[in-house]
């Protein structure tokens, strides 16, 4: 199933440069892409890689084409955006060969009478779905998801297999949460009494807007009073943890194993390496991006790229480094006493008068 090439620039846009009428059928990498497929270059280092390309078609933008768009055989789609390009055409051929899903609920799912479910949906084998829940058009529930009570799920959103939406949680239009993530699960929160911990009763929900996707086995914990906020368009990885009453911004993404600690506030557009940490209670200005693997431990107030971690190094160099930083304190004592004693030893006797 090909499409023309002309068909793409009317709906993407871009300048076509060459046979519009040529079909390709799927996007594939520079190097491995032959006459039957599109492929695009978004860094110029592989700008020599691209011009040996044997892809049918090959998206690229203005400054690149000016380089090596005489060099290449084929056709060219000029985009400003090479890899948003990219990532639309991957779309559109992923939804042709897409299984279609059959609307309705399959015998084994477990609907209570009390909810609502749109005939549009598709509920998936052994899904159970509670009283009060709310399933709109076109979702897909995939085998074994639970809806807990009152929760909602919005218009073409996508759970894929062994999810867990808890209680009340609500989740807007084109929502996608992969498998084994758990929505709505309490918050961590317990009051300490003589050396015993007592729960603390986590009621409030978690709520989701448009267009943010979970990735595997994140866990997104409902809040203690007020509700976890999930803004729109978010991205999370796999294996995140949010923690009760956060607030993430619109547009914000998270690498995989990124742990955020509870009641923490996220700005919009920041980005997080993987495995990178946030303490509880901080502020995160809009447009922070935070290196893999560093610890936040104070509130960002300003935009900009935060990095807390020490170089890879060898072990026992950096056993020896670590010494080092130990002793600060010692060592900056010593200096200040070195540095009273120069001068002491350096003042001209007028200088004492």
């Amino acid at each position: 199933m090909g499409t023309r090439l002309e068909k793409l620039v009317e709906r993407f846009g871009g300048r076509l440069v060459g046979d519009g009428a040529i079909e390709v059928n799927a996007i594939a990498p520079i190097d491995d892409a032959d006459g039957s497929q599109i492929t695009f270059l978004s860094n110029p280092r592989f700008r020599s890689n691209a011009a040996r390309s044997k892809a049918a078609a090959l998206i690229l933008a203005p400054a690149d084409d000016a380089e090596i768009g005489p060099e290449y055989a084929g056709a060219r789609i000029v985009a400003d955006n090479p890899y948003a390009y990219f990532a639309r055409v991957a779309q559109h051929f992923m939804e042709q060969h897409a299984f279609r899903a059959v609307p309705g609920i399959h015998p084994s799912a477990c609907v209570d009478a009390g909810a609502r479910v749109a005939a549009s949906a598709c509920i998936g084998p052994n899904v159970t779905i509670e009283a009060g829940a709310v399933i709109g058009e076109h979702v897909l529930i995939d085998a074994g998801c639970f809806i807990g009570r009152g929760a909602r799920v919005g218009d073409q959103s996508h759970f894929f297999a062994n999810v867990s939406f808890h209680a009340g949680c609500e989740i807007g239009r084109r929502g996608i949460i992969h498998s084994g993530a758990v929505i709505g699960a309490d918050g961590f929160g317990f009051a300490r009494e003589k050396g015993a911990y007592i729960k603390i009763p986590q009621t409030g929900r978690v709520v989701i807007a448009d267009d943010v996707e979970i990735g595997a086995n994140t866990t997104i914990d409902r809040g203690a009073l007020a509700d976890t906020i999930i803004e729109e368009g978010v991205k999370l990885d796999n294996q995140i943890q949010i923690g009760h009453n956060c607030h993430i911004g619109a547009h914000t993404a998270m690498a995989g194993c990124v742990g955020v600690a509870g009641s923490a506030k996220i700005g919009k557009y920041c980005t997080f390496g993987g495995a990178a940490m946030v303490l509880g209670h901080l502020t995160i200005a809009d447009n922070v991006h935070i290196s893999s693997g560093s610890m936040v431990s104070r509130s960002i107030l300003e935009p900009g790229q935060y990095t807390g971690f020490y170089p890879l190094a060898k072990n026992a160099d950096w056993e020896k480094s670590a010494v080092i930083v130990r002793n600060l304190a010692t060592m900056r004592e010593k200096i200040r006493e070195l540095e009273k004693t120069v001068k002491r030893l350096t003042e001209k006797p007028s200088d004492t008068k």
